[in-house]
C-alpha cells in the first residue's frame, strides 16, 4: 500500500475565474493546513499528479516550485516533494496530529458562556436599515440603488492603473506602513481633479480617505458628538446617516423637506450639527437652490451650527453645471465635506474623502489611525492613477449619458403604466423617487414583485416616522439596462394593480 499522501484524491472543481495552476496551489495548501497531507509525506510525481487531474505537467510543476518557495514544500532531488514538517510548528494539534480545533475552557472544559445580553451597549442591529437582496444580481429587472452596471465599468482601464500600481517601484512606495497618512499621489488627485469640480481649493491637510462616506459619517460623530449633541438631518433623508447619529447623539430632529431641499425650520437653531444633502437630496433627488444653500450657511452662523455636507452623487449631473457645494460657498470654515467614488467606480472599492479644517482633519486622521490606521495603499494608489490619467473624466461623461437615458426612459414608463404615481423629476443622479396613491403599500408591492423578478425600495425606511408612509418607493437605474426598463415598470404595474384590488 502506497503512502496516505500518494493515495490522497486530488481533484479540481471548474472554476474559470482562476487559473488551473492556481486552483492547484489553493488545493495542496488546503490539504497541507487541514493535516490531510501529513507533515514530512511525499505528494505524487508531478507526471502522475498531472495524469490524475488531466492537466499540463508543467501546470504542476510551477505549483510545486511555487509552494517550495513559500516553505510549503521540501524539494529532494531524485526523491521528489514532500510536506514541509516545519510549516505546522506552533500550531496546536489534536490527538490524531491533524490540526486541532478551537477548545472550550483552558483544558476543553465545556464552561459558561457570557451572558452577550447583557453586555451590549449597543443594538445597531435593531436599527431599521435598507434592505437589499443580495443576490439582487440574479433578478432580471433589479431597480436597485447604489449598485453598478457592470459593463459600464472600464475593466481594461482599471486593469491597466493596477498593473501600474504593482510595478516594483511603486509597490516598494505604498507596500510601507504609512502609519496615519494617505497616498500623497491621491491626495494630490483630489485636491487638482476632483474637489475643484466642485468648485472646492483646499490644501493636502485638509484631506483625509476613508472607507467610503460612512466611515467619514462615523469618525465626525464619534470626534464631536456626545449625549448632549443636537443633530439635524433631512426627513425623508440617509437612513445610515439617521442611524449613526443615533449611536452618539443625544437627539436626532428630522427637517422637513421640499423641491428647494432642507426647509429651513425654525428646529434648525437648536442643532449643533445639519446634515445635508443639497446636490440631489436622498431620497427624494431634489436640488437645493443657490438661494437655499446661501440661506442655509447665514442661518449656520446665525445659529452657531455645522453643517455636514454629503455631495454623494453631484458629479452625475445630466444637464447643466451643477449647483456650486455648499463647501465652496463656505467662508467661515462651517461645512465638513463628504463624498465617495463608489457611485461612479464600484461601492465595494470602499473610497471615500472627507474635506474640512486642518484642525479636525489632524484629529479625523488620529482617530482613523486607531480604529484602521488608512484606507488600502494599494487600492489609493490604483485610484490616484486613474484620476490622474483622464479614466475617471471618461467615465463620468459615459455614466451621465447612460443614466440620463435610463432616467428617461423610466419616467417614461412611469408615465405610460403606473400614471396615477407621481415621480421627482431630476437633474440628475442614478435614481427616481416615487410617491403612489396614499392607500397602497409599497413595501407590500416590492415583495410581491420579486416573485415576477422585480426589484424596487420600498420608501418608508427613509422616514423618521416609524412606521414611515408606506406609499413612496425609489426606482434605481444604475444596474438596469435601459431595454429592461419599460418591461420592468410594466410588470411593476401589474403587481400594483393586485395589490390595490386586494386592498
Amino acid at each position: 500500500m502506497g503512502h496516505p499522501s500518494r493515495t490522497f484524491l486530488f481533484h479540481l472543481e471548474p472554476d474559470k475565474t482562476t487559473t488551473l495552476q492556481a486552483q492547484l496551489r489553493r488545493m495542496l495548501v488546503s490539504a497541507i493546513l487541514d493535516g490531510q497531507i501529513p507533515p514530512g509525506s511525499p505528494l505524487p510525481s508531478c507526471r502522475a499528479l498531472a495524469q490524475s487531474l488531466k492537466i499540463a505537467r508543467n501546470t504542476v510543476v510551477l505549483a510545486y516550485q511555487d509552494l517550495v518557495e513559500e516553505g510549503f514544500l521540501i524539494s529532494r532531488q531524485r526523491s521528489g516533494f514532500f510536506a514541509n514538517p516545519e510549516i505546522l510548528t506552533g500550531r496546536v494539534r489534536g490527538q490524531d496530529g491533524a490540526p486541532a480545533v478551537a477548545l472550550s475552557g483552558a483544558a476543553g472544559r465545556a464552561t459558561k458562556a457570557p451572558d452577550w445580553s447583557r453586555r451590549f451597549r449597543l443594538h445597531p442591529s435593531a436599527q431599521r436599515n435598507i434592505v437589499k437582496p443580495a443576490n439582487w444580481q440574479d433578478y432580471p429587472y433589479p431597480f436597485i440603488y447604489g449598485q453598478v452596471d457592470q459593463g459600464l465599468f472600464p475593466l481594461a482601464a482599471w486593469r491597466e492603473c493596477s498593473r501600474q500600481a504593482l510595478s516594483v517601484t511603486a509597490v516598494r512606495d505604498w507596500s510601507k506602513d504609512r502609519f496615519a497618512e494617505d497616498d500623497p499621489a491621491l491626495i494630490e488627485q483630489l485636491r487638482t481633479r476632483v474637489l475643484p469640480r466642485r468648485g472646492i481649493r483646499v490644501g493636502a491637510d485638509e484631506i483625509l480617505v476613508t472607507v467610503g462616506a460612512q466611515n467619514a459619517l462615523y469618525l465626525l460623530a464619534s470626534l464631536l458628538f456626545d449625549r448632549e449633541t443636537t443633530f439635524g438631518i433631512e426627513n425623508p433623508g440617509y437612513t445610515d446617516a439617521r442611524n449613526i447619529a443615533s449611536l452618539h447623539a443625544g437627539k436626532v430632529l428630522g427637517i422637513g423637506v421640499d423641491d428647494q431641499g432642507m426647509v429651513l425650520s425654525s428646529e434648525l437653531d437648536s442643532c449643533d450639527y445639519v446634515y445635508v444633502t443639497p446636490s440631489h437630496q436622498f431620497p427624494t433627488t431634489v436640488t437645493m437652490s443657490l438661494e437655499r444653500r446661501q440661506a442655509l450657511l447665514e442661518r449656520a452662523a446665525a445659529s452657531d451650527f455645522v453643517v455636514i455636507e454629503d455631495d454623494y452623487e453631484s458629479e452625475l449631473a445630466h444637464q447643466g453645471s451643477p449647483q456650486p457645494a455648499l463647501k465652496s460657498l463656505d467662508r467661515g470654515d462651517r461645512v465638513i465635506f463628504i463624498s465617495s467614488l463608489s457611485k461612479t467606480l464600484a461601492p465595494g472599492l470602499r473610497m471615500g474623502f472627507m474635506v474640512g479644517p486642518a484642525a479636525l482633519i489632524k484629529e479625523a486622521r488620529a482617530l482613523r489611525r486607531l480604529m484602521i490606521r488608512h484606507p488600502a495603499a494599494n487600492n489609493q494608489r490604483t485610484i490616484a492613477m486613474f484620476l490622474a490619467d483622464g479614466h475617471h473624466d471618461a467615465l463620468l461623461r459615459r455614466l451621465c449619458n447612460v443614466y440620463r437615458e435610463r432616467l428617461a426612459a423610466a419616467v417614461t414608463a412611469m408615465v405610460k403604466h403606473l400614471p396615477e404615481f407621481s415621480v421627482n423629476l431630476t437633474a440628475g443622479g442614478t435614481a427616481l423617487w416615487v410617491r403612489g396613491p396614499k392607500q397602497i403599500d409599497m413595501a407590500a408591492v416590492g415583495a410581491a414583485a420579486m416573485k415576477r423578478g422585480v426589484v424596487i425600495e420600498p420608501g418608508a425606511v427613509h422616514f423618521m416616522d416609524q412606521p414611515g408612509p408606506a406609499n413612496f418607493f425609489r426606482l434605481g437605474v444604475s444596474s438596469i439596462p435601459t431595454e429592461k426598463i419599460e418591461p420592468g415598470i410594466k410588470l411593476l404595474a401589474e403587481t400594483v394593480r393586485e395589490q390595490m384590488k386586494r386592498g
